[in-house]
């Protein structure tokens, strides 16, 4: 192992920052509900008040004053159509502390619903991670693809959709190259989902990694001591992409987030 003091500091503060967010009010640990719009076709959520109904581009919402409900902040009566939310803390509709998101995955409406007081928030002990290594920082390049291509890869709910991958990156670990397919997201940085030799094994069944934007030369660093555990891993209404074929790494990443504390490898 090797060490870079500057590196270890921000490391650690990263790490902080990672634990303040997932347990915060409206954070990974609080969603205790995705509900797919097309499976409820009169409207009527669980434990959600008002009629919900998707109409093309929007969601129509309808509901009365004793529903409880709040639109942008004032008691709602009536009919309003939404657009998708940014995440739970632009919820345009909220009941009490609870924060409803407006989402669309592949055409499909559906609506989140995040509550502070969830279980999974009450018994939230920590997130297990590797201290910081900087062997698992990597030089790397990526490789773009001519377009993007677009595989259907099972998620966590059961449901296959399609995952867009826009090339491959590759590191050495070793002496060996290794690569992964990776999604080029909106402002350059790249993300891949992978498992690994100790996935379900010491480390959550599959993480992910993002890195920076490439250079214009394609070269970016990997560091594997950022790779976090995804969505799901918090709660069980998440839709993570498992990782796409070619994806598994045969060796241990012993390095990053690893799991939650307190909770065996699945």
């Amino acid at each position: 192992m090797s060490t870079d003091l500057s590196a270890v500091d921000e490391w650690k503060r990263w790490h902080e920052q990672r634990v303040e967010t997932v347990s915060g009010p409206h954070g990974p640990l609080s969603l205790v509900g995705t509900h797919w719009l097309a499976d409820y076709p009169e409207g009527q959520l669980p434990a959600i008040p008002g009629q919900w109904t998707e109409d093309g581009e929007e969601v129509v919402l309808r509901a009365a004053a004793d529903d409880g409900l709040l639109l942008d902040g004032r008691p709602f009566a009536g009919e309003v159509r939404l657009g998708t939310d940014g995440g739970a803390s632009a919820s345009r509709v909220v009941l009490g502390e609870r924060r409803l998101m407006v989402m669309r995955r592949e055409g499909a409406w559906a609506v989140r619903d995040f509550d502070p007081a969830s279980p999974a928030r009450r018994a939230f002990q920590g997130i297990e991670a590797t201290p910081y290594d900087a062997d698992w920082s990597l030089p790397g390049r990526f490789s773009p693809y001519g377009s993007e291509n677009t595989i259907q890869v099972e998620n966590a709910d059961g449901r296959a959709r399609g995952l867009g991958l826009g090339g491959e990156l590759a590191f050495q670990v070793g002496g060996v190259e290794h690569t992964l397919q990776a999604t080029v997201e909106a402002d350059g940085s790249l993300w891949a989902v992978f498992a690994d030799a100790s996935s379900g094994q010491g480390s959550y069944r599959f993480r992910f990694l993002r890195t920076p934007a490439p250079g214009a030369d394609g070269r970016v660093t990997v560091d594997f001591n950022r790779v976090t555990l995804p969505p799901c891993a918090f709660a069980d209404h998440f839709i993570c992409p498992f990782p796409p074929p070619g994806n598994t790494l045969g060796f241990a990443v012993e390095a990053g987030e690893r799991n939650l504390d307190g909770r065996s490898s699945v």
